[in-house]
C-alpha cells in the first residue's frame, strides 16, 4: 500500500534532494490526486521554508512558455516560479557542476523592474512601461526528479526546476527593442546547439510576463522595483556537463555566458 505524504513531508522530500543533489520519484506517485492549485501552495510553502533559511527573493521566473511545449504536456498556458538571491551568479565565476543532478541550460530574456507591478488585467504595455531594462539571460534548470520526467503538478511543486541563472553584462532600456523579434544562437563547446526567437515566448516576452503578474494577482502578490523575471525559454534546453561552456547570443542584447567547472 502507498501511503500519501503531508505537505511537510513533501516539503521536506524536495528540500533533502536539492541539497543532498540526488534524484527522487516524483510527488504524483504516491500523491496522484495532487491538483494544479495544490502544486502552486505546496511551491509557496517550499519557498517560504528557503527564506526563513535565509534566502532572500528577487524575482520570478516563467516555464513552459512554448506553445509546442504547451501542447506536448496538454496545457495552455504557463507556469511561474521564484527566483531567490542564491541561485544568482555571475558570468566571471565558473559555475560548479556539482550543485546539480542533471542541468540544462536555457537562454531566456531577463527583465529588471524599474516600478511595482501588480494586478489582474496588466497587458505587455503595461509590463514595458514599469521595466526599466532587460538583458540576455541563461537560467540553469536541474528538475530533483528522475530522470527528468514529472508532470504538470510535479514540476511547479519543486518550483519548476529552478537552480541556477546568468545574467548578461549589457542592459538595454525595452523601448529600443523590439522584443518578440530578437533572434537568438547558442552554443557549446564552440558549437551550435539550438536557435530560437523572442516570439517563441508566447508571441513576445513582455506578453509572458504580464501572464505572470495577473497570476500572481490571483494570489495578491505582484513584482517589485527591482525585481529580475526570466521570461521563458527562446529555445529547447541544452544539456551540459562538467567541463562545458555555454554562450547565448542575442540581437540587439549581447551575450551571455558560463563555463562549467
Amino acid at each position: 500500500m502507498i501511503t500519501k505524504r503531508t505537505d511537510r513531508e513533501m516539503i521536506d522530500y524536495l528540500l533533502a534532494a536539492e541539497q543532498e543533489v540526488r534524484e527522487v520519484h516524483k510527488l504524483t506517485d504516491q500523491n496522484p490526486e495532487l491538483t494544479i492549485k495544490e502544486a502552486y501552495e505546496l511551491q509557496k510553502k517550499l519557498i517560504d521554508r528557503k527564506i526563513a533559511d535565509g534566502a532572500r527573493r528577487i524575482g520570478v521566473k516563467l516555464g513552459l512558455t512554448s506553445k509546442a511545449k504547451q501542447q506536448m504536456m496538454g496545457i495552455n498556458e504557463a507556469i511561474y516560479g521564484y527566483l531567490l538571491d542564491n541561485m544568482l551568479s555571475v558570468e566571471w565565476e565558473p559555475v560548479d557542476y556539482r550543485r546539480f543532478i542533471h542541468p540544462k541550460a536555457e537562454p531566456e530574456i531577463a527583465f529588471l523592474m524599474g516600478e511595482d507591478l501588480q494586478g489582474q488585467d496588466v497587458t505587455a504595455d503595461d509590463v514595458l512601461r514599469a521595466t526599466k531594462y532587460v538583458a540576455p539571460a541563461i537560467e540553469i534548470i536541474d528538475s530533483r526528479y528522475k530522470d527528468f520526467k514529472f508532470t504538470l503538478v510535479d514540476v511547479v511543486a519543486d518550483n519548476c526546476s529552478s537552480a541556477q541563472f546568468i545574467v548578461g553584462s549589457k542592459w538595454v532600456s525595452p523601448d529600443s527593442i523590439d522584443l518578440a523579434e530578437i533572434g537568438m544562437v547558442m552554443s557549446k563547446n564552440g558549437e551550435v546547439a539550438t536557435v530560437g526567437a523572442g516570439a517563441a515566448v508566447l508571441g513576445n516576452p513582455a506578453q509572458a510576463v504580464a501572464w505572470a503578474v495577473n497570476k500572481l494577482g490571483e494570489r495578491g502578490e505582484g513584482l517589485k522595483k527591482g525585481d529580475i523575471v526570466l521570461s521563458g525559454a527562446l529555445s529547447e534546453a541544452v544539456a551540459f556537463e562538467a567541463g562545458d561552456s555555454c554562450l547565448a547570443q542575442f540581437d540587439g542584447l549581447g551575450s551571455v555566458s558560463f563555463f562549467c567547472k
